[in-house]
């Protein structure tokens, strides 16, 4: 059962908007995390968004993971391999109603930086010394994987098997699933960078956690909104307020004012497509009483959450 499709009065939603979104069906995507690679609490972080959660860590906040399921045919299938993969698997295996092996049917990366990628680790012997898990990666990612250690010995024990993926084309998963990985502008040091359009039966998806300012990509960021039924957008940073103490110069990622902006001439069906996700441990939306996120509710977008669960 779906709780609310979109809103129709922004304001309202501001009280009747669920903490959660629960759809049904046979194919699902779920939220596995929603923050910034480094999670939350965030290493020697002294201020007041992580103070508490030392001592008292939140259960909810995972680094950004999404989980695709096809209970059709019994697979399932995990985007990007972040820090917190272990709990993500077993939360992937216990959502998807079969329980005949923990690792996923294939782990999609997006990119080389640290909270994507190095969940691979508990593949490798230290960890489940896992059999041949498919991972799909662009063309630098499998290089940059396979001449690299430690996870060059993923490959060499046959703990990973690495499969090419290419920019915008598309990678059946069954006959009414597909994959295409969509190459976006970020801080490449080690490979390139892609979002990905997750296509269902009945809905589609756009997945981009990481991405430079929208205006330094080739497609316009609204037009792709408008294609899809959700839209997974990165909102590492509400504002430029939570990063005083760094060069943004260094960190371009879009501020969700900025998106906001961007997005304010789409209708309200168009906005309710966009769900933040990969919030920084200083972003106010991860608190789901704060007044950014009352503002950014209000304005007609939303928030991913953990564990929502979206029909495809």
């Amino acid at each position: 059962m779906r709780f609310m499709y979109k809103c129709l009065f922004p304001v309202l939603c501001l009280f009747f908007y669920p903490m959660y979104s629960q759809e049904s069906g046979d194919v699902l995507l779920l939220v596995l995390g929603t923050v910034q690679d480094a999670g939350s609490p965030h290493a020697a972080c002294k201020k007041a968004c992580c103070a508490d959660l030392f001592g008292n860590p939140n259960p909810k906040r995972k680094v950004v993971s999404l989980g695709l399921i096809d209970k059709i045919n019994k697979k399932k299938y995990l985007f990007e391999a972040t820090p917190d993969m272990t709990s993500q698997m077993k939360s992937l295996s216990r959502s998807g109603g079969f329980h005949d092996r923990e690792t996923p049917d294939g782990i999609f990366l997006s990119h080389a930086h640290i909270g994507h990628y190095t969940g691979l680790m508990y593949l490798g012997k230290e960890a489940m010394n896992a059999d041949r898990v498919v991972v799909h990666a662009m063309p630098k990612m499998k290089e940059y994987l396979e001449n690299n250690g430690p996870w060059s010995q993923l490959v060499g024990n046959n703990n990973i098997n690495i499969n090419k993926l290419f920019n915008q084309r598309l990678m059946a998963l069954s006959e009414e699933i597909s994959v295409e990985p969509v190459q976006v502008p970020h801080r490449d040091e080690y490979s390139e960078t892609v979002g990905f359009r997750i296509n269902g039966p009945n809905k589609s998806a756009l997945f981009i956690p990481d991405i430079d300012k929208w205006e330094k990509w080739n497609l316009n960021i609204a037009d792709e909104v408008k294609k899809v039924d959700y839209a997974f957008l990165d909102a590492t940073f509400f504002d430029a307020k939570e990063i005083n103490n760094r060069d943004i110069s260094e960190i371009p990622h879009p501020f969700v004012i900025e998106s906001m902006k961007k997005f304010q001439s789409l209708n309200d069906k168009e906005r309710y497509k966009v769900i933040f996700i990969h919030m920084n441990h200083t972003n106010p939306l991860l608190d789901p009483a704060s007044e950014a996120t009352k503002e950014v509710l209000k304005k007609g977008f939303r928030i991913a959450r953990y564990n929502d669960v979206f029909s495809l």
